[in-house]
């Protein structure tokens, strides 16, 4: 039955590409993930994992999607417990369904969205296991879930109404504006900012997976096919970070502490 626990938390990651075959050697190679199938669904499902945990998954974008212009890109499944109830209030507050609600036998329902400001999230309700990562911030798991968009303000609200993600600290940057930082259950799950005008590309999710060593790490992307957009960098508190891209052009992150 669904849960009301898993309501705001990062449930499920998924990388959609012109290259499954290609990305999945390129992760397995720089993060040290495991690779496994899933069998479920009408069509094999490659899910990344570490240890006994499963990661993230990874799948060819759709050819609408493809005919659409819609780039390579990484996309995250945040849990709800209706998913019906949850369409229906955000397209109240603005969203735009991308994906109408799909239901998978034996792990549950999801359905894809653009924000109102039209960043594309997943939301996703459980039927019988929640399939992936129980939320481990250790390397080879996601750690961080960072929002560039139009309105951070607005975007924390729409957020925030639909999820019960709570504002934790805030971080001046200067000219470039305030990091706002959110969570749920006591925990900071990530942050939000408004992008500068010389960002390319809409409003969007960054996700920061957490590697041994950000610094010894960041070379390889460049060894293995990817672009390193932002280098190695020290953020507050002292763990280090760095922007990416994979060779088919999805925009990922590491993080190292």
């Amino acid at each position: 039955m669904p849960n009301d626990t898993d309501r705001g938390r990062f449930v499920w990651y998924e990388l959609l590409t012109s290259d499954p075959e290609a990305a999945r050697g390129f992760y397995t190679e720089l993060i040290g993930w495991g690779t496994t199938q899933w069998e479920g669904g009408d069509q094999p499902y490659t899910m990344w994992t570490k240890g006994e945990a499963r990661v993230a998954g990874v799948m060819a974008l759709p050819d609408d999607a493809v005919k659409a212009g819609v780039p390579p890109h990484w996309l995250a499944y945040i849990g709800t417990p209706d998913v019906d109830a949850t369409l229906t209030e955000a397209t109240k507050l603005g969203a735009k369904v991308l994906m109408p609600k799909m239901a998978i036998p034996k792990v549950g329902s999801f359905a894809v969205l653009a924000d109102p400001q039209g960043a594309a999230f997943a939301v996703h309700t459980s039927e019988e296991a929640v399939v992936g990562d129980e939320g481990s911030t250790g390397v080879g798991h996601f750690s961080w879930h960072e929002l560039a968009t139009t309105d951070h303000e607005a975007a924390f609200d729409f957020y925030s109404t639909l999820f019960g993600w709570v504002k934790t600290e805030v971080m001046d940057m200067g000219p470039a504006g305030l990091y706002q930082m959110y969570g749920r259950g006591g925990s900071t799950l990530g942050g939000m900012y408004n992008k500068s005008a010389d960002m390319p590309g809409p409003p969007s999710w960054l996700f920061y997976v957490t590697v041994d060593d950000v610094d010894a790490t960041a070379p390889r992307v460049s060894d293995l096919g990817g672009q390193v957009v932002v280098e190695p960098m020290e953020v507050p508190g002292g763990d280090r970070i760095a922007q990416c891209r994979d060779p088919q052009g999805a925009a990922f992150a590491m993080h190292s502490t």
